[in-house]
Order: structure tokens, then sequence, then C-alpha cells
């Protein structure tokens, strides 16, 4: 992954939008120091309903994060995330984006990179977005895009997930977000939900039981953006001054009865 963030002791990455060439002085870049919170401009890029968008404008009207969404970029010209977008004020952008790997997919990418730093976005987060970003928008925005992805990541990575771990028997999944890169589901993880498969589930059951996990992990990977709390040291992602999991707290599923 391409990146101009500071570096640190340690050799950790502040990824904050005050922490790249492209904005401001690179004073107190010692990984550990953060600087204060920012209001960040947010670019959505979605393709379906937007309901993570949803999440993550409440989050931003409520004041919950420092940032505004700016625009909502999407390769649907009937994406229920545009229509959302419009009723919150915010401005609807549809960009047809041919097959990956076209010559017409790259000048789309382009296209992309170029809206976005134009409306000057800080942070580009991709919700439910079903196409693959090129090399473009990842060297305008290098370690400034995330991902949410319905799985425990590296496991099931793909399309219709949440089926697959109900065929594949898996009794714990989940949702992740992370840092995106050139590879699809791939990147350094920020934060994950564990999710239990019950007896009985569709892979609609668990979806909708993943998505309302979605709404609260992707809003909070966010926020910790914004108040320059995140450290990308290689694959990992430190949150500064974060709290850990209590290593007692685990998921068993299904529950043990004697052990």
């Amino acid at each position: 992954m391409v990146s101009d963030l500071g570096s640190g002791s340690g050799g950790g990455r502040l990824a904050h939008p005050d922490m790249v060439g492209l904005r401001g002085a690179r004073s107190g870049r010692n990984s550990g120091v953060r600087k204060m919170a920012q209001h960040i401009k947010i670019g959505v890029l979605a393709s379906g309903g937007g309901s993570n968008l949803q999440a993550i404008v409440d989050a931003c009207e409520s004041e919950q994060i420092r940032g505004t969404v700016v625009v909502v970029v999407s390769d649907q010209d009937d994406a229920g995330a545009l229509e959302r977008a419009r009723r919150h004020g915010i401005e609807p952008l549809h960009l047809t984006v041919p097959k990956t790997g076209t010559p017409g997919w790259e000048q789309a990418d382009r296209q992309m990179a170029q809206a976005l730093v134009e409306r000057g976005v800080d942070l580009v987060v991709m919700a439910g977005y079903m196409r693959k970003i090129g090399p473009a928008l990842l060297q305008a925005f290098p370690m400034r895009v995330m991902n949410i992805h319905p799985a425990l990541l590296p496991a099931f990575p793909g399309v219709n997930v949440q089926w697959d771990a109900v065929e594949y028997g898996a009794k714990i999944a989940g949702a992740t977000v992370h840092f995106a890169d050139q590879h699809f589901d791939n990147g350094p993880v920020i934060i994950q939900a564990a999710v239990p498969v019950l007896v009985g589930d569709s892979g609609q059951d668990l979806a909708d039981r993943i998505l309302a996990q979605e709404h609260r992990i992707y809003p909070q990977a966010i926020k910790w953006y914004a108040e320059g709390r995140l450290r990308v040291e290689g694959r990992k992602v430190i949150v500064l001054d974060g709290e850990s999991a209590d290593e007692t707290e685990v998921l068993i599923s299904p529950a043990p009865e004697d052990f």
C-alpha cells in the first residue's frame, strides 16, 4: 500500500487527514502523539440501499463524528443510497463504472478520484460499493479509504458471504472494517464484531444480525479516524488511547454446558 502518512518511533503511521502531504503542516508526527480532532469531509461510495450510509450520516448529524458526508457516489443511477443523500442535502453523484480491468474502468477510477479530490474529501468510505477501486483512487487517498465486509476477515472474502458462512457450518461470523488496498477485502483491520450463527439461521437471518453490528462499528471506526487515533503498523491498526477488549469476554457458539 502506498502511504504518505507520518512515521514515528516504532515505524507507526498515523492515519489522519492532517498527517498527509495534501493537508497542513506535519508537526506532532511521533507515533503515540495525536493531534486534536478535525472536522473531516467524508465521501461515501455505495451501490445499494445505503443503510450503512444512513448510520454514518446520523452519527455526523448528531456530532458523534466530527465530520460531514459531502458527497455520495454510486455506480448505480437508481441506488437507494443516492436518494438517502438527497434527503439529507448531500450531493448525489452517479458515475458509470465498467467491468474491472477494462480501459473504461481505469478512466472511471480516475474520474472518481478527481471528483472526490475536487470536493475536498478527507476520508473515502465504501458502504456496500460493489466495484473494485483502482490505483488512481488509492494513490489520491493513501490509507484514507475504508471498507466494511460482512465477515471476520480473512475468513469468507467475496460476496454473499453470510450465506457461505451458514452453508459452511461456521458457528461464529461477523463484520470487519478495514483500510482498503488494491486487493478485494484486504488491508489492515480496524475493528471487528463477532456474531453467532444460530441453529436454523438462513443466510438472510445472519445477514440481518451482522448488519446491525455494521451500523455500530463503521461509525466508530470513522470517529477514531476523525480524532486522529488510528496508527497503522504494517497490517496492524492501533487505536491510540483505546480500550482493549476484556480478555475474559469471549463468544463461544454453541454455548458450552459443562466446561
